[in-house]
């Protein structure tokens, strides 16, 4: 059973054993890579019955298996499996680079419990250091900040919320939610605070939804509006969710309007301003050109990336005025999944929801022991801050700016092309400068979306361009393994002519993978523009109407 195990004195054989297969994996891996497609080589077909007979056929061996053998079971799990190349065009789902891989097989090779520094020091320690290095990089005091590594931008989210219902009735942990508690979104947000709502019991009709502005960003005005009418109805907006880059738009709320407005509404009614979170687990990374002189440009960037980043940045620059914040490291840091940073710029208030001494019976609260962290809601957490470390060593500062700005230079060729080579497909974000661009075909080629912003088309005929793009979507997800574009249901919420509102649909082109250059554009476009006629040509088919 030993040799199941890393050895124990760090004998070579042990070591040489391990590499081996280490070096196994690596080689199988490279051997199914395809950089003329997206999905890695192998014959794999998970459509029909596929997942029932899994079901029906995985038992676990009675006898062992050779660890030789089990990796060829392994490698077989990633045939077919997407994987990014240059065509690799969907959402934020990135590559994980050397430096993040790095980090986590050391985490598992102590695999500490973070939860203590007792059983995770070095996780502990690379926590310590990287919420130090994110707080200084966004402006706050790290002195006074704090914060840990969650599940996700879900995980932040939550968290904030738990914070702002502790502010609010600190006896809320134990005694229960207070029934008039409400939190703020917009329409644009992530889905993650809809299922924080559910979790925490407030509920989802707690929920308020701000109208958006035509960049996806929150109408401050709209937000004025809901908070003045939930206060009116004796309710108390406790949470505000600024959504710091849109998943699908990549749009900013404006956070110092958005807490200029919560600070007045709170004064105006004699209430504590609402927690202000600031949902920056995508855009958050751009806090990487807060300090860049851009008039030098010591990186050479061309003008018009130039004025794309400056213009991100000027929206990120208000971070620091949001009471916490996060970074999604498996995001725009190309770390491996999960490792995600929940930063709170005063420390002190992940006090309101620690455990008391008595309720963490089997760890911290010793006379040994400095770092405890019983404010979590995970009780055992995984030292991901040691990959979070190493990426921020391995690419610094410098390192991150040339990344960000090249997956930015080439949406922007992206959007060059799209309007030369495909003027039918219209940039429906394109006050957005940053990684995606999505766009929208009609089924006339019009010049639709002003005509759709301003009201002025009917809900049928939305929803009758809303199939048509959903055309494109099929067209374009039944050749993924060539190139694998995005795609989205719900871009903006547009009013109608008739008087109702809908939601807009678009195709996603998300740039993300490193190996995505200018040069590629012009194939991409063309391979895109090839599949658009496509669904033009079958046109004449008839349309159906999405249910309402």
């Amino acid at each position: 059973m030993q040799s199941f195990f890393p050895s124990e004195d760090g004998n070579e054989e042990g070591r040489m054993r391990f590499l081996q297969l280490i070096e196994q994996l690596l080689k199988g891996v490279d051997s199914l890579k395809n950089p003329d497609g997206v999905n890695l080589h192998g014959d794999k077909d998970r459509t029909g019955s596929f997942y029932n007979d899994l079901i029906r056929k995985s038992e676990i061996p009675t006898d062992s298996m050779p660890q030789e053998l089990v990796n060829d079971q392994l490698l077989k799990l990633l045939h077919n499996h997407p994987y990014h190349t240059k065509y690799f065009l969907t959402n934020i789902l990135p590559m994980a680079s050397i430096p993040g891989i790095l980090g986590m097989i050391t985490a598992f090779l102590v695999n500490g419990n973070n939860l203590w520094d007792v059983y995770g020091p070095a996780g502990a320690e690379a926590e310590v250091r990287v919420i130090s290095m994110m707080s200084k990089l966004v402006g706050y005091d790290a002195a006074r900040s704090g914060g840990y590594t969650t599940w996700g931008g879900q995980g932040a989210v939550f968290t904030g919320l738990r914070l702002a219902i502790a502010k609010f009735a600190p006896d809320a942990p134990r005694s229960g939610v207070p029934g008039n508690f409400y939190a703020f979104c917009s329409e644009s947000a992530h889905y993650s605070l809809f299922k924080s709502m559910e979790a925490t019991g407030l509920g989802s009709n707690h929920l308020i939804k701000v109208q958006t502005t035509p960049d996806s960003a929150m109408d401050v005005k709209d937000l004025r509006k809901k908070l003045e009418q939930v206060i009116a109805r004796g309710g108390i907006p406790i949470y505000i969710v600024a959504t710091t880059g849109t998943t699908d738009a990549m749009g900013i709320d404006d956070i110092k309007e958005i807490r200029a407005v919560s600070e007045e509404i709170a004064q105006t009614y004699g209430l504590q301003r609402p927690h202000l979170h600031a949902d920056s687990a995508l855009g958050g990374f751009f806090a990487f050109f807060r300090e860049y002189d851009f008039a030098a440009n010591p990186l050479g960037f061309q003008p018009n990336l130039v004025d794309g980043l400056q213009h991100i940045q000027r929206k990120m620059n208000h971070l620091p005025l949001a009471d916490s914040l996060c970074f999604d490291f498996q995001k725009l840091g190309q770390t491996p999944y999960l490792t995600s940073l929940f930063l709170v710029k005063n420390a002190m208030d992940l006090r309101l929801v620690d455990l008391e001494e008595e309720e963490t019976p089997y760890v911290g609260h010793r006379g040994y022991g400095d770092y405890h962290t019983g404010y979590t809601l995970e009780c055992s957490r995984m030292a991901s801050s040691i990959a979070i470390y190493s990426a921020l060593l391995a690419f610094g500062v410098k390192g991150y700016q040339q990344l960000l700005g090249q997956l930015v230079e080439v949406n922007l060729a992206f959007r060059e092309a799209l309007r030369a080579e495909i003027p039918e497909a219209q940039i429906v974000n394109g006050d957005n400068p940053g990684v995606v661009t999505l766009f929208r075909i009609y089924p006339e080629g019009a010049d639709g979306f002003q005509a759709e912003l301003a009201g002025r088309v009917s809900l049928a005929s939305i929803e009758r361009t809303n199939r048509f793009n959903e055309r494109l979507f099929e067209v374009l997800g039944e050749q993924r393994d060539r190139m694998f574009f995005g795609d989205t249901k719900k871009h903006l919420v547009v009013s109608t002519a008739d008087g109702g509102s809908t939601t807009l649909y678009a195709a996603k082109i998300f740039v993300i993978s490193p190996y995505t250059e200018i040069g590629h554009v012009p194939e991409i476009v063309q391979y895109l523009k090839e599949n658009i006629v496509k669904v033009y040509e079958a046109h004449s088919e008839p349309l159906e109407t999405i249910g309402r």
